[in-house]
């Protein structure tokens, strides 16, 4: 199965290294993060296990949900924690899914039989509160994933979600964003008084004002 933009992320249950989870009610009203690794006592997921728990402030700040996945066992994933801890000195602070039997894996489309039939790819999905699907990635097994950039594209999800603007390359929260060629001049003078900078009709900067982000919310 492919999933797609926009789609609705498919509901499942599936034991975890904290009991039994129904991803939607675990999401709540929450943003989600779900991110899987080929499986357990693997080098590079085991530093991104790591950084995403010393993250933990950083996702609760955006009310962001993480949750991994391995096809391996809950014993496994708790003997897998203790090396984390031990390796990394950062004890997991969220739920691993202990998808040994592919149930999300196949639904979510982990499985790539040309790269390895066996085990998951390391992909991410992240989805908003009405549960769709925002953003995905597919990462090589070699390369670690950069969860800073993660939680960038969620600041611009989120702003953009509040504002009538997207973000450029690059961004960071605080720069410059960009107006939508949707908004007509008229209707984004009312928008943004502070004015913009039109460097051709379809693209027009603006800094955002505190006042107008909380205005559009």
């Amino acid at each position: 199965m492919t999933i797609q933009l926009g789609q609705t992320a498919p509901d499942f249950e599936q034991d975890s290294s904290r009991g039994r989870i129904r991803f939607h009610d675990y999401l709540g009203s929450s943003w989600g993060v779900l991110f899987s690794h080929p499986k357990d006592f693997t080098p590079v997921c085991t530093t991104e296990l790591a950084a995403v728990a010393r993250l933990e402030l950083e996702w609760k700040k955006r009310d962001v949900k993480v949750i991994g996945l391995s096809v391996d066992s809950t014993e496994n994933h708790a003997s897998w924690a203790e090396d984390i801890r031990e390796t990394q000195g950062q004890s997991l602070n969220f739920p691993v899914l202990a998808d040994k039997d592919r149930t999300v894996s196949s639904l979510y489309g982990m499985v790539h039989p040309e790269a390895d039939p066996s085990v998951t790819v390391r992909s991410v999905f992240v989805i908003d509160p009405n549960k769709k699907v925002r953003l995905t990635l597919t990462y090589p097994p070699s390369a670690g994933r950069n969860f800073a950039e993660i939680l960038r594209v969620i600041d611009s999800l989120q702003l953009t979600d509040k504002n009538k603007v997207s973000t450029p390359s690059d961004w960071q929260p605080g720069q410059p964003v960009i107006i939508s060629p949707a908004l007509s001049n008229e209707d984004a003078k009312v928008r943004f008084p502070q004015g913009w900078k039109e460097l051709r009709p379809y693209l027009r900067v603006v800094e955002l004002r505190d006042e107008t982000a909380q205005a559009a919310e």
